[in-house]
């Protein structure tokens, strides 16, 4: 005998001790990182008013305003590492990951803001090279300083993002490598300067305008695709689907839908398994769908698994009527059965398509002998109403 069709929508516990914790200790991995590049652009900054203003370097005193505006973007890291991790709750179910999204669209406008900047600031100069000041030999060290403490954080921040999976800390990362290319503009700038040639500074910049540019539109552009709910690429999702067509129990797989928050991925199927199972071990089936995809695909968080008896991806039309509900098919046995019969045992209804099957557990003590009439009767019953594919009586023998 087989039961009723299998669980529908199975959203599975999290193991919420064990993530909280991974959460917590990625946000504070993400928040020290950031309070690092919080004290490195302090310094530089004011190390850069205070040797630009004495040098009469102005292109240094600009670039300490672009190193001013990486204390704001390290400030919204910060913040986003911070809120990132907190829990879930009743008006963010899916927790806080997209902070770090919104935090890493930001940082995108600000690098494509600094790049028009430059583009701008470089056609100035170009324009007004006889007007430049002469400048210090001082100002090409803390140039050069300066250049080798951007491109350190570059590096020190970038192995950060990669060991915590955190693409805000990426995004800064690479703004900090932009950074380090505009010191050695300023560098280049200087240098040509006291060497007579103070063209190339504009120019440079102009180059480097462009590339902090191009950044900016890559970052923001994949956090509008994720606020969006892209799904994952073709190869990633050919992975998950055969993990979950591999799982035992699993006869096919259609509707698989994925989308990434921050760095985890959240992941919805329909898994079609035998028609006639059991509501528990259809249950069973998407339990060890979640597990076996959680297990095998780190990055995902959370497995929606949604159990069919057949394929419903075809079946998407209106039925020629509704289905019976189940009170009205406990009142057709009844009338089946006649009156003066034992009550059933268990009642078994599979909708499949746009019928329906009804399997009937008659206990042991319904007489033989009634079974032929009852035979008949359902025979009858049957072909008078289309609705029904099947009617069928078992007589319980042990229990």
């Amino acid at each position: 005998m087989s039961t009723p069709p299998p669980a529908t929508d199975e959203l599975q516990p999290a193991r919420p001790a064990v993530m909280a914790a991974d959460d917590t200790s990625r946000a504070r991995g993400i928040q020290r990182t950031a309070l690092v590049a919080l004290t490195t652009n302090t310094i530089l900054t004011v190390g850069q008013v205070l040797v630009g203003l004495f040098a009469g370097a102005f292109s240094l005193v600009a670039d300490a305003a672009h190193t001013l505006s990486d204390l704001i973007t390290d400030a919204l890291v910060l913040f986003a590492g911070r809120h990132s991790a907190d829990p879930a709750d009743l008006r963010h179910p899916y927790g806080h990951g997209r902070v770090e999204t919104v935090t890493s669209f930001l940082l995108g406008l600000v690098l494509g803001g600094v790049g028009l900047g430059f583009l701008w600031s470089s056609g100035i100069r170009l324009q007004h090279i006889d007007q430049l000041p002469q400048l210090h030999p001082a100002a090409l060290a803390m140039a050069l300083f300066t250049l080798a403490a951007k491109e350190g954080l570059f590096r020190f921040t970038l192995r950060a993002s990669r060991r915590l999976k955190a693409p805000v800390l990426e995004a800064n990362a690479w703004h900090a490598r932009s950074d380090a290319a505009s010191s050695l503009v300023v560098a280049a700038g200087i240098g040509g300067s006291l060497a007579g040639y103070p063209f190339l500074e504009p120019l440079a910049a102009a180059v480097v305008g462009f590339l902090i540019l191009h950044m900016g539109y890559h970052f923001a552009a994949k956090a509008v695709r994720e606020l969006i709910d892209t799904g994952l690429p073709e190869d990633e999702l050919a992975r998950i689907r055969r993990t979950i067509l591999d799982t035992p129990g699993v006869v096919n797989l259609h509707e698989m839908r994925t989308r990434r928050m921050a760095h985890r991925v959240l992941c919805d199927a329909h898994v079609q398994v035998e028609p006639r199972l059991t509501v528990s071990e259809g249950h069973r089936v998407s339990d060890s769908v979640y597990a076996r995809v959680r297990s095998t695909h780190p990055e995902v968080q959370d497995v929606l698994v949604h159990i069919d008896p057949e394929d419903d991806a075809d079946l998407q039309m209106v039925p020629p009527g509704p289905p019976p509900e189940r009170a009205q098919v406990i009142a057709t046995v009844r009338d089946l059965l006649g009156p003066g019969c034992p009550a059933p045992r268990r009642v078994q209804i599979h909708y499949l398509g746009d019928r329906v099957d009804v399997e009937v557990l008659l206990p042991s003590s319904f007489p033989p002998d009634a079974a032929d009439a009852l035979n008949r009767r359902t025979a009858d019953w049957v072909l008078d109403h289309p609705g029904y594919r099947s009617l069928s009586f078992f007589r319980q023998i042990a229990p």
